[in-house]
């Protein structure tokens, strides 16, 4: 029985693997299994509520022990570190306990279909300090650490007000602006404009769970982009209803401003200025993991994008595909497909399709060709802005609750994609039911 090797649990990853499993896996006509170094996945346009406590990840994230027996494939937790294409196996580096122990030694995992969907993070472009002082939302466990420390400076500034009213005039836990709390967040795309609305969001209920009488002029957000406008993925016009959506909120966006330097607690950009926070926040640019260089000569461009043929194939080696961010694919009209989410799960079907042509014995692949379905952006509770298209050359601005509907129906299809329409039923009837049992913030 052949081998079918999905590398990277993401979103183009997880639905691969759920439906190959389903295809091939379950009717044993292939062992499919899915790579990943979590034990988890979270939808990544969620992370951003993730940070700011809107959202808890323990009640959303999918197990992929749980999801690969259910569904027709196994799962190996795992970080991978090369390729050898001549014996066609994968190696994964050991797995290591909170303690440091090995849990599970180094591994090789054999293939004869190989898929690399290892997804992007942010870029930093080695910007001095920004590794070092800024939080990147890339992880659950990276959003989690920005809601421990926004929660912290919330404390800190409900105890130097408290202190204030009994007349202390000085508190031993001081932030950089004493009468607010200070978030900088640097990169105007759609996680720096989504966490920038969620946070206001999250400061009008942390009031009502004993954080002190905070009101949203308590909160100082700075977004800063090093281009002219926000969202430069989307129209001219919905980037600048964004921008004024949120400086009605109170946040001051700052863009044509470039980070040359970040320290403890300031970001230092290209033109002399110096912006102070009390915590930081990089959500800009993209960059693919520099392992995809061991990866056995497969051909990478420059910001380490695994080289494919419309196919999804691998341009030296068939056996062996890449879908989503980590894929580089120019379009007819000589632009590469952008990395974005819709992109990597219209990857995944195509993917998925030829690999089940592959076993059927055809000759013929599918092409791919990405059909940009719009994009839309949430500021959370207060309003959605986007655009869907109607056309090849045309779209449609929508805002507002049918803006909202749309955006939600993107993660409820990926739901579906992975549970079905059952389950998916289900899952939206308990989250209802949760508005009502849990708080509306997640504070631990």
């Amino acid at each position: 029985m052949k081998n079918i090797v999905i590398v990277g649990g993401g979103a183009g990853g997880l639905e691969l693997a759920t439906f190959l499993g389903h295809k091939l896996g379950k009717k044993q006509k292939a062992n499919v299994v899915l790579i990943d170094r979590n034990q988890t996945h979270l939808w990544k346009p969620l992370l951003h509520e993730v940070a700011t406590g809107v959202l808890d990840s323990e009640t959303d994230a999918v197990s992929f022990r749980a999801h690969a027996y259910n569904h027709g494939f196994n799962f190996e937790q795992g970080s991978i570190v090369r390729i050898d294409r001549a014996n066609k196996y994968v190696e994964l580096e050991p797995v290591y306990g909170s303690e440091g122990d090995v849990i599970v030694v180094a591994r090789r995992i054999p293939y004869d279909y190989l898929v690399l969907s290892i997804g992007s993070k942010s870029n930093d472009f080695n910007t001095k300090g920004v590794a070092e002082n800024c939080i990147f939302l890339d992880s659950p466990e990276q959003a989690l650490r920005f809601q421990h420390k926004m929660l912290e400076l919330f404390l800190k500034f409900s105890e130097n007000n408290a202190l204030a009213e009994i007349g202390e005039d000085e508190s031993k836990q001081t932030l950089v602006q004493e009468d607010k709390v200070n978030i900088a967040i640097v990169g105007g795309g759609a996680t720096g404009v989504e966490l920038s609305a969620e946070l206001f969001n999250a400061a009008k209920h942390l009031s009502s769970y004993g954080y002190g009488k905070i009101r949203s002029d308590c909160l100082q957000v700075t977004l800063i982009e090093a281009g002219d406008r926000l969202l430069p993925a989307l129209p001219e016009r919905i980037s600048n209803a964004v921008r004024m959506e949120l400086e009605e909120l109170g946040v001051r966006v700052k863009t044509s401003t470039m980070i040359t330097e970040a320290s403890t607690n300031s970001l230092l950009t290209k033109d002399g200025g110096e912006i102070k926070a009390d915590l930081m926040v990089w959500a800009a640019g993209v960059r693919i993991s520099t392992v995809t260089q061991q990866f056995d000569g497969l051909a990478v461009n420059r910001i380490n994008q695994l080289c494919v043929k419309d196919t999804l194939q691998t341009t030296l080696d068939d056996s062996v595909f890449a879908i989503g961010d980590c894929a580089f694919l120019l379009q007819k009209d000589g632009t590469p497909v952008p990395p974005r989410g819709q992109a990597a799960t219209q990857m995944a079907t195509v993917c998925g399709q030829n690999i089940v042509a592959l076993f059927e014995g055809k000759v013929e692949l599918k092409p791919f060709v990405f059909r940009d379905k719009g994009s839309l952006v949430s500021l959370s509770k207060f309003t959605t802005l986007g655009n869907i298209t109607t056309g090849k050359k045309s779209s449609l601005t929508i805002e507002g609750n049918l803006a909202r509907l749309a955006y939600i129906s993107l993660y409820r299809v990926h739901q579906q994609r992975l549970h079905g329409c059952f389950k998916v039923g289900l899952i939206i009837l308990i989250g209802r039911l949760n508005r009502f049992i849990r708080p509306s913030l997640k504070l631990y």
